[in-house]
């Protein structure tokens, strides 16, 4: 739907045309961005869109599936398109806190202790398989998340201004694993289900992975690649759209319909045991904001909030054991809290 109330009712005043080039400018870049990692990345246009709206709300991504649906090449891929550097961890069960965020290291000659970084200091990170880590490595990588700076001792240090998380857990094994905090995973702006491609999209893969190979590289570069300067710009943008009272009331019956969710619906106060806190709400209004933006548009509308509302609730109900008992995924109580909830 694209109700009329929801568009801006004054007009703007008119930018200086600088303004309006850079906007122009950002959003073509993005664009190009989307292009590049969409031909890079067959078959997951899920993937790739919320990986550009995590950028674009300066969030961090929890991406679940199997083994082998690009995952690890999507981050691979935005870095060679972004100006920045990336840092792959492999999380196992014997990681250490030091691990991720450094230590202090005795250095002999000049006779005192100095701080050596560890490899969270970098832009975009790639924690894969995240949920192999015992829990006190992953509260190491809470703190990097939630306040964008490491504690080592009595100093904080401040990690790059653009950074970015996405981690990967597998759905299949369970053996050696250790599930996230609740701490943790609310710290995730986006939750993002990734499945199997089509036999079509597959033969796709085959054929890019033929090309790469016989080029003998696995990812080519892009014609140039998009400063960080652009991003932030971009990210002003998307915070500077036109966000009607009714869809953020619209967002706020939907978060409260996990809290209190008897008046909306039986099945939900059956299923669910907790609901999500405010960062839920700020989820899914930056998201929505993102998805709008790389629309084109200058104004949300309640389908983008429907658009983005499973992903950013999808990690952070929690479902009462019976209900798990039975079958009730989170997706299942998505579905019915999006179908109950009044749309403006």
């Amino acid at each position: 739907m694209t109700d009329s109330s929801l568009e801006p009712r004054l007009a703007k005043p008119a930018a200086a045309p600088g303004a309006e080039r850079a906007r122009v400018d950002a959003r073509a870049a993005l664009q190009r961005l989307r292009e590049y990692l969409c031909g890079q990345i067959i078959g997951q246009q899920t993937l790739v869109e919320r990986l550009l709206v995590a950028l674009l709300a300066d969030g961090h991504l929890l991406v679940e599936g199997p083994p082998g649906l690009a995952k690890t090449r999507a981050i691979k891929a935005l870095a060679h398109a972004v100006e920045g550097d990336v840092q792959r961890i492999q999380f196992t069960p014997d990681l250490l806190p030091a691990d991720l965020t450094g230590s202090e290291v005795y250095r002999p000659e000049e006779g005192g202790f100095r701080f050596q970084r560890g490899p969270l200091f970098h832009n975009l990170i790639l924690a894969d398989e995240i949920n192999r880590a015992p829990a006190k490595v992953q509260s190491a990588l809470l703190e990097a998340m939630a306040e964008r700076q490491i504690s080592v001792g009595q100093a904080s240090y401040p990690l790059p201004r653009m950074f970015l998380v996405m981690a990967t857990q597998n759905p299949i094994e369970q053996e050696g694993t250790y599930p996230l905090p609740e701490a943790q995973v609310d710290r995730f702006m986006l939750h993002v289900a990734v499945d199997y491609p089509d036999r079509a999209t597959t033969l796709r893969i085959m054929d890019l992975a033929r090309a790469e190979a016989i080029a003998q590289r696995e990812l080519p570069p892009p014609a140039q690649r998009l400063p960080q300067e652009t991003i932030f710009a971009a990210r002003r943008e998307v915070l500077g759209l036109t966000f009607a009272d009714p869809v953020a009331e619209y967002i706020a019956a939907i978060v409260d319909a996990t809290r209190r969710p008897a008046p909306y619906s039986a099945k939900l106060a059956e299923w669910l045991r907790w609901g999500v806190s405010p960062r839920a709400a700020i989820s899914i209004e930056r998201g929505a904001r993102a998805l709008a933006w790389l629309d084109g548009r200058d104004f949300v509308t309640p389908e983008d909030v429907q658009m983005i509302a499973p992903d950013a609730l999808r990690h952070r109900l929690l479902i009462d054991y019976g209900a798990q008992a039975r079958g009730v995924t989170a997706q299942a109580c998505v579905e019915e809290l999006l179908s109950r909830v009044p749309a403006p």
